[in-house]
């Protein structure tokens, strides 16, 4: 019986076959080595877990559909490292969450790095101290997977989540309250009209109360071998009823409290919940360097130091100056690197000066539609990974992807000229051989 593997019936044109055998697969099976056990049973290979997370973010997938789409795809078969096609699926989707705790963050740094390293060098750059020798920075925001959040439904989930508990551990309360915050929900429809505010604000303030209620009551009633499972889920919730709209470090979200509110001045978007993203590119070419989640809102001058630091600690290499908007006002020089901003010309300047910082400047707004792309095509618009570690890690991978499909397009390119130029040829010689076009 005739049989083939995927490396023969595939196109070796495809840009997923060249990128899967232009990387350095062996150096993550280096990197992670020391994360795995050499007794129980086997784990999944490598190259597929790494594979499968890179596909996910460039084809913007959710853990289930990649390994749904890799059953269906010759293509990221062999990207994956299979040599046959394969009928059944390679693993569970919760392994992909499994492995993404395993790597951890410094694992995700080197899935960067390597994005980084195979890019190729433009004419205008011979070396890989001069590609890096000047960055553009910029941040923005990555929003958390929550729903828009208002005092109303934090505090009717917190008296949902008290009746769970009292529902799983036994214990009857003094009043469940489930018709009373159903009449309370309805009364905050339409809250912003002026013949609703007074009965929706005193709804609001009810909500409040059963809240505190439910809460001291489970304190109470709850033993103290099972006081402490719920502990922290019940200070959290006191937080909330306690704090104040001028205070600081809020809790927006129950089961995502690091969530922070973050206003970039846009219009149409006053307010983002998530967190601030910071993000170091090439001058020339758009490369993203590094990329650094941040909980909380630091002004965005607090944030150079760290992204700086983490494009030297990838691409091995000094950053002499880096461009930025004048949102980093107040920073002159970090660590030996100087911080080029917009600002008046001197009556020192020199006309190629200005030529010069104008072309700076000129580049640097190309960092926004790097974001734009990050955003809408590798999965940075919505976070939907866990905890502050899911806020880094989807960050990292959404640089990664925009590299390596960055090398895919210059792959097309490449192979776009070439066909053009042997077009052109084959038109100079006016023949139709092609046993000539090829001996061009």
């Amino acid at each position: 019986m005739f049989s083939s593997t995927l490396k023969q019936i595939l196109n070796p044109r495809h840009t997923l076959v060249q990128l899967a055998d232009e990387l350095p697969w062996y150096e993550f099976d280096r990197h992670y080595q020391h994360l795995y056990s050499e007794t129980g049973l086997p784990a999944k290979p490598i190259r597929l877990m790494v594979g499968l997370l890179i596909l996910k973010q460039m084809k913007n997938l959710s853990d289930e559909e990649v390994v749904k789409q890799w059953v269906q795809n010759p293509y990221f078969q062999y990207f994956c490292g299979e040599s046959e096609f394969q009928w059944e699926t390679p693993c569970d989707p919760s392994d992909l969450t499994h492995f993404r705790n395993r790597i951890g963050k410094d694992g995700f740094d080197k899935i960067l790095e390597v994005s980084i390293r195979i890019q190729p060098e433009s004419k205008k750059r011979r070396s890989k101290s001069r590609m890096t020798k000047t960055v553009v920075l910029d941040t923005t925001v990555q929003e958390k997977n929550i729903t828009f959040p208002t005092d109303v439904k934090l505090r009717k989930k917190m008296i949902e989540s008290c009746q769970r508990i009292a529902l799983d551990e036994g214990l009857i309360l003094r009043q469940s309250y489930r018709r009373t915050v159903k009449k309370l929900m309805l009364a905050q429809r339409f809250a912003h009209h002026p013949k609703n505010r007074k009965k929706a604000e005193k709804a609001k303030r009810k909500m409040k109360t059963i809240a505190g209620r439910l809460v001291r009551e489970l304190e109470r009633k709850l033993p103290e071998h099972r006081l402490s499972t719920y502990q922290d889920k019940l200070d959290i919730y006191k937080k909330v009823l306690s704090q104040q709209r001028q205070d600081s470090n809020k809790i927006y979200s129950l089961h995502e409290t690091a969530v922070s509110c973050i206003a970039k001045g846009k219009t149409a978007k006053k307010y983002e919940f998530g967190s601030k993203v910071s993000l170091a590119t090439t001058i020339d070419g758009n490369i993203i360097l590094g990329v650094v989640n941040y909980t909380g809102n630091p002004h965005d001058s607090r944030t150079i130091g760290d992204t700086l630091k983490k494009v030297e600690q990838l691409t091995e290499g000094k950053i002499e100056q880096a461009v930025a908007d004048r949102g980093y006002r107040w920073k002159k020089q970090i660590n030996g690197t100087k911080i080029i901003l917009p600002d008046q010309p001197r009556a020192t300047t020199t006309a190629y000066q200005k030529r010069k910082m104008r072309r700076y400047f000129r580049r640097r707004a190309a960092i926004e539609p790097v974001i734009g792309h990050m955003k809408k095509t590798y999965r940075m618009k919505r976070n939907y990974l866990k905890g502050v570690q899911g806020d880094v890690i989807n960050a990292v991978m959404a640089g990664a992807a925009f590299n390596f499909k960055r090398w895919l397009n210059l792959k097309v390119k490449e192979f776009s000229r070439l066909l053009l130029e042997m077009t052109s040829r084959m038109i100079k010689k006016q023949t139709t051989n092609p046993l000539s076009i090829l001996s061009c």
